[in-house]
């Protein structure tokens, strides 16, 4: 039932209130209502925040958006973690409405006396709830003032609307008529969630060794702990491990994903399980859970955390097809169906069908993610979570959350936008994206701002520059300027970006001609790699990377997503964007062609960035470290092969002079 004063159209909502909009500590984000009432009589609106313990705090004043739209809006922060709420209370302003009137009757001289009463009156109640230290004295002396027939009426209406009488009456103003909304559910989580520079590589490939003719050597999990310290110096804040489990042998795939292996192939992680075990097991080739162990413990000494590939998939050897066969379909003439892509055929990998024994596969990836959270994995990236049912998934992040919260789960799915959205919506912590295909300045400039606005409340975006299954034209054709401006963008438009390993090296070879997938892919073969070399000859973009994670973590407005704002550039070819959070506010200029010099003329939004339409500030540019002066309209020239990047990445502190609450 709508209340005395309506309050409307809330937000930001998830799935019409039912599950909760998503946030982490320290977030900023801005409630929403549409408030009005009937007639001309003043409203107000205030957000009530309930934290996890219940218990409401300060309410926090909302404020129109635009005149006469009867759209409200306030933004808040949460410091903690958990389950929070918020309600939209709307009122109707007495003292807001008797000002109104008195401006314009007592001038005219309608009323006088009989409206500078009512304003007394409505001053004595509204001063019982000011406290004394906020400026009730203040108000009782305007009653005593709107009073005082010694004075002239304009002058006793002018001794009510005092800076202090004001101030003291929005603080704590007179409400009539409280209309509350419902509650809606807010689900506070650890930073990590929202924010994090990812690093993905394949064990085995690190420290392998190739020996012509001979079975080949790989790597360990020893041998890729060694690799740690180079990836921490570049600043990444979560490394993530392709499937470490077993690998079958039935139907095993060769280099460039052949149909037909050669004895001493290693095969695809992602066909998990053979006679060593399946999803609980390491490869043997690897080592043990104790290295695996000493691996984790490596990384959370470097300030990183360990991300485990979580696939639910087997191969035709996996334990699970022997000791649950209605854990798989079965086709018309008894043998088990393998995954498909129509023509593609994944005869090394078989899926799940989950209505046999729905219970029973919930209970099995329970104990199998409990498995690894007690050897310190607290973060799964989830393999095709699309091709399994919602329910499934809405039922295991809810149980896992329920005990530990702190578990973050990124959903891989490079899907329809209506399956994304809702994985996010039902738990997924973070999502991957459709960045990799969005390249010209329309579609970044489109994409982000849905991003950022339309589904921010639900799918927190990851956006990985590259994987082991997508090497987009773009990094094919552009050369090294394209792995810059790819490198640049990621990380300073979404609080997460990721890289797969080989990125830095600009590693841009297509199995053939049209196709995403690498040459010699990492997926079937081992794939060592001479960093020292490539760093020592400048070949790797090891200094642009470091320099780009160093700057999100000194600027928290890198570390938002709901803050992003576009600028206009006169170019199609050249973007501008800003991120502002309180006294940090960073500035992106980037040239999206990567083969030629590209100049544009960027006009800048300067409340976006706290500054007044007119000034002019230094701005530093964290790639050359140059200081320049920036006002509102400024020239560029960005050439690929210059500096770190063909592009600005500008720090500024907006001006303490501009009026208002920073953007989140």
């Amino acid at each position: 039932m709508i209340g005395r004063i309506p309050v409307l159209d809330l937000g930001p909502l998830v799935d019409c209130g039912r599950r909760p909009v998503k946030a982490v500590v320290g977030e900023a984000f801005e409630v929403t209502a549409t408030v009005f009432r009937e007639g001309h009589d003043a409203v107000g609106a205030n957000v009530v925040l309930r934290g996890p313990s219940g218990q409401a705090g300060p309410w926090i004043p909302m404020r129109e958006l635009a005149p006469g739209t009867d759209r409200w809006g306030a933004e808040v922060v949460p410091d903690a973690e958990g389950r929070w709420s918020f309600t939209v209370e709307a009122w109707g302003d007495p003292v807001a409405t008797w000002r109104a009137h008195a401006r314009i009757k007592i001038p005219a001289g309608i009323d006088t006396e009989l409206v500078l009463e009512e304003g007394a009156r409505l001053f004595e109640r509204a001063a019982a709830g000011v406290p004394k230290s906020d400026g009730r004295e203040a108000v009782l002396d305007a009653a005593d003032a709107l009073r005082d027939t010694a004075r002239h009426p304009d002058d006793r209406l002018e001794a009510a609307l005092v800076p202090e009488v004001t101030a003291a009456l929005t603080d704590h103003p007179l409400r009539e008529l409280v209309s509350s909304s419902r509650p809606v559910p807010v689900l506070v989580e650890r930073e990590r969630a929202l924010y994090g520079s990812w690093y993905e590589l394949f064990p085995r490939s690190e420290g392998a060794r190739l020996r012509e003719g001979r079975r080949p050597v790989s790597g360990t999990f020893r041998t890729a702990a060694q690799r740690l310290p180079g990836v921490a110096a570049m600043g990444f804040d979560v490394v993530y491990l392709p499937p470490v489990h077993p690998i079958g042998t039935a139907y095993r795939k060769g280099p460039n994903n052949a149909l037909t292996a050669g004895s001493f192939d290693v095969g695809s992680p992602w066909a998990i399980g053979s006679a060593d075990g399946g999803h609980d097991a390491v490869h043997p080739d690897l080592g043990t859970l104790d290295d695996f162990d000493h691996f984790v413990a490596r990384a959370r000494e470097l300030r990183m955390e360990v991300a485990l590939d979580f696939a639910l998939q087997c191969s035709p050897d996996h334990p699970w097809v022997a000791e649950h066969p209605e854990w798989f379909h079965h086709r018309a003439d008894g043998s088990i169906a393998h995954a498909e892509n129509p023509p593609k055929k994944y005869q090394d990998i078989y899926p799940l069908a989950f209505d046999a024994d729905f219970d029973g596969l919930v209970a099995e990836t329970l104990r199998v993610l409990r498995f690894w959270m007690d050897h310190g994995v607290r973060i799964f990236r989830v393999d095709n979570p699309h091709t399994k049912p919602v329910m499934f998934w809405e039922r295991v992040i809810a149980e896992i959350g329920r005990t530990d919260p702190d578990v973050v789960f990124l959903a891989e799915a490079f899907t329809r936008p209506a399956m994304m959205r809702t994985l996010g919506a039902i738990g997924f912590q973070q999502s991957y994206t459709y960045f990799t295909w969005r390249n010209s300045k329309q579609e970044i400039t489109e994409y982000l701002t849905e991003l950022s606005r339309e589904t921010a409340a639900c799918m927190r975006p990851n956006l990985f520059v590259n994987t082991p299954d997508i090497l987009h034209a773009y990094l094919q054709d552009g050369g090294r300027a394209a792995f810059e401006v790819r490198a640049v963008l990621a990380a300073t438009l979404s609080p997460s970006w990721g890289v797969y390993a080989g990125y830095e090296l600009c590693e841009n070879t297509p199995v053939r001609p049209g196709s995403e997938e690498y040459l010699d892919s990492e997926k079937y073969q081992l794939r060592p790699r001479d960093w020292e070399s490539a760093e020592r000859e400048g070949r790797s973009l090891a200094p642009l990377i470091t320099v780009l994670n160093r700057l999100r973590r000194r600027q928290p407005a890198l570390r938002r997503l709901r803050n992003l704002r576009f600028h206009d550039a006169d170019n199609d070819s050249v973007i501008a964007y800003s991120k502002r959070s309180g006294s940090s506010c960073v500035l992106t200029v980037v040239n999206l062609d990567p083969h030629h010099t590209q100049e544009a003329t960027v006009s800048l939004n300067m409340p976006a960035l706290g500054l007044g339409w007119h000034e002019s500030v230094p701005v530093r540019d964290e790639l050359t470290g140059e200081t320049y002066h920036w006002g509102r309209d400024n020239y560029v020239r960005l050439e690929p092969g210059r500096s770190l990047a063909p592009a600005h990445v500008f720090s500024l502190r907006p001006s303490s002079q501009i009026g208002g609450s920073p953007t989140p």
